[in-house]
């Protein structure tokens, strides 16, 4: 189920932007990895969009959150893809 859900978080290109991102700088505020995305790479999102990504991003595991002051921290975590790959790749 995990490994499910590591793939159909994958399968969106926006989530993999973010996801390179954030493997970029390991923690991100949310306002930090909008511009990212709107300055590197001309992605038009919103906030509620936004929002979804990253629940099923949190869902999958390779990102949590955690608020920090007034602002959301986004971490990413790279053991669900290394799960998810040993299975071929050993």
């Amino acid at each position: 189920m995990q490994k499910d859900l590591v793939f159909k978080a994958l399968s969106d290109q926006t989530r993999r932007l973010m996801l390179d991102e954030l493997s970029e700088r390991k923690e991100q505020t949310l306002y930090e990895l909008t511009a990212r995305l709107i300055m590197r790479h001309g992605v038009a999102i919103s906030r509620q969009a936004l929002a979804k990504h990253i629940d099923l991003l949190e869902q999958a595991g390779l990102v949590s959150s955690e608020k920090r002051g007034k602002y959301r921290m986004l971490v990413f975590n790279d053991e669900p893809l290394r799960a998810a790959m040993d299975r071929w790749l050993k």
